[in-house]
């Protein structure tokens, strides 16, 4: 994958002729969150990727980036003239991150997404969600993760619905399945309950947008192919269209699986109600994440089953284009400190 294929350059309306490196692990809801943030910017970006290996690897974020990677390095992808940002997400990127943030220090503005887990000095700005915990006089937190599905793109996806979604009858339900985590089990009867709730929303006449993950259990995705087989219903798979965006779109009221903040914080953006479906299990920060997305009005607990198709509406959680803000206002302040020096 060559640098120069992941550029983007927003368009000239948007455009502020910022400009910005986006250091990337590979590693998609990573890159979702910084490439989020920073089209809503509307920065002109490089993603660049790396992959250390052996100790590097091992022991990141702590391990020094290599000789030959090292910014301002002859070989390396990191020289000048230095981007206006540099954008990081994940432990492999942030060797990288902190060497850029020492070498153009006053230059370059450098964001850490997530907690780098070697204190705040390694990035002049850190986000974290707000239930992880982390906070500091350089660290912003939002209850959900930037991502970059924003209104403009939501209401375009919606225009262009693919024909087999602009066939489904309403109320279209959006259903996202996570799977087994640290938090959550997805047992054989948490299949089952899922099934009989799929079932309930069917006989109410509602047809179906369905995707799992890499890590829904075979089983529980069968259980819940089977529940909706009779009903109107999309199924998007590993090996097809990614569909997901326009389910996103297209859906009146979505069913989520507790164990994906990220699910569960991209259905937020679009104001339509949220019923969670919760797997065996569970953990503090999922709980205090749940609270406080159920605080804003985007989502209610799913009941055993549907009576009724309960609807509701709050206002569009988008945490990409408030972290903007708030980087451009920090960036801003910084430039007037250094220029006061």
């Amino acid at each position: 994958m060559q640098e120069s294929e992941l550029d983007y350059r927003p368009s000239p309306t948007t455009a502020q002729g910022l400009r910005a490196w986006i250091i990337s692990d590979g590693k998609a809801g990573h890159l979702a969150i910084t490439t989020g943030v920073a089209e809503a910017m509307g920065l002109s970006y490089k993603v660049i990727p790396v992959a250390p290996r052996g100790l590097r690897r091992i022991f990141a974020p702590w391990a020094p980036v290599t000789p030959a990677k090292r910014p301002g390095a002859a070989a390396s992808p990191f020289r000048p003239p230095w981007p206006d940002f540099v954008f990081a997400a994940g432990r492999t990127t942030i060797p990288y991150l902190r060497a850029i943030h020492w070498a153009a220090f006053g230059q370059t503005f450098t964001v850490a997404f997530q907690d780098p887990r070697i204190g705040a000095r390694t990035a002049d700005l850190i986000w974290a969600p707000m239930h992880d915990k982390l906070r500091g006089e350089n660290v912003i937190n939002t209850v959900t993760a930037p991502h970059s599905f924003s209104e403009d793109k939501l209401s375009a996806l919606a225009a262009s619905q693919p024909p087999q979604i602009a066939a489904l009858k309403r109320p279209r339900i959006a259903v996202l399945i996570g799977g087994p985590s640290a938090a959550y089990a997805f047992t054989p009867a948490d299949g089952a309950r899922f099934e009989r709730l799929l079932a309930s929303a069917a006989r109410l006449g509602a047809s179906f947008m369905m995707t799992g993950s890499r890590r829904t259990p075979p089983e529980f995705m069968a259980r819940a192919e089977a529940a909706i087989a009779t009903a109107p219903h999309v199924i998007s798979r590993s090996s097809g269209e990614n569909l997901y965006p326009h389910f996103l779109a297209s859906a009146d009221v979505f069913l989520v699986t507790a164990d994906s903040v990220n699910l569960s914080g991209e259905a937020a953006a679009t104001g339509k109600p949220i019923h969670i479906f919760h797997p065996s299990g569970g953990k503090a920060k999922f709980e205090r994440f749940h609270s406080a997305l159920m605080a804003l009005g985007s989502t209610r607990n799913a009941p055993d089953v549907f009576s009724s198709l309960e609807r509701w509406t709050y206002n569009p959680v988008q945490a990409a284009s408030t972290v903007a803000a708030e980087i451009l206002r920090r960036w801003e302040d910084n430039k007037a400190r250094m220029a006061a020096k």
